[in-house]
């Protein structure tokens, strides 16, 4: 598992990088608020490695995982599961939707 920045996630998204940005908190929470582009599956669920493999269309796809804030571990916990599954590039934004907003982005609502 490799950390990223938010230049570095900044960059990825600005180039249009292929992979996915994975919201690893519970529904209600990423209602509340996200990252735009980003797609939720929850870490704590039965088959989140299937629903991110599905997501990203293979093991090789980059995928950037995120939560809350850097105090938070879901997004940690998400990365450990994804490489244990044999995904071989996956990211962990650990500053997460707090960072983000910190360093001046926009955050979304709604579904």
């Amino acid at each position: 598992m490799h950390q990223i920045t938010t230049t570095e996630l900044r960059g990825k998204m600005q180039r249009n990088e292929k992979g996915i940005l994975v919201n690893t908190l519970p529904q209600e929470s990423f209602e509340k608020q996200h990252i735009p582009n980003s797609i939720n599956i929850p870490q704590d669920q039965d088959h989140f490695v299937s629903q991110v493999e599905q997501a990203a269309g293979s093991k090789d796809q980059a995928v950037v995982v995120y939560c809350a804030n850097e105090h938070c571990n879901s997004s940690t916990q998400a990365a450990q599961k994804l490489e244990a599954a044999g995904f071989t590039n996956v990211f962990d934004y650990e500053g997460g939707a707090e960072s983000w907003r910190e360093a001046g982005e926009q955050l979304v609502a709604g579904a």
